[in-house]
């Protein structure tokens, strides 16, 4: 999967298309990945003690990487991926600038 933990994306597809945010968490297995502040879904939670009134709560739900495109940091553009081996490590590599993806955690 070339999406990872805290990379800027941008949804290409569905209701949210156009929006960008931050992956917070990937599901690799499932190939989807969930992004702050997109896909938003409401939730009814019963009274608990962590939540004692309940009510709906809006959170974010998982998308298909499919459906997202990572911003190449150094043009803040939607940019595909591609893998090369740099010093006998691979690295993720833009396509359209050709400059190595490398995020700040």
């Amino acid at each position: 999967m070339f999406i990872k933990t805290n990379d800027k994306v941008k949804v290409i597809a569905g209701k949210d298309k156009g929006k960008e945010g931050v992956v917070v968490r990937v599901f690799p297995g499932k190939d989807r990945v969930v992004v702050k502040g997109v896909n938003l879904v409401k939730k009814h939670q019963k009274p608990s003690n962590a939540n004692p009134n309940g009510g709906i709560v809006e959170e974010e739900a998982p998308i298909h990487v499919s459906n997202v495109m990572l911003i190449d940091p150094s043009t803040n553009e939607a940019t595909r991926v591609s893998f090369k081996v740099v010093d006998g490590k691979k690295v993720r590599v833009s396509k359209k600038s050709g400059n190595t993806i490398e995020f700040k955690d």
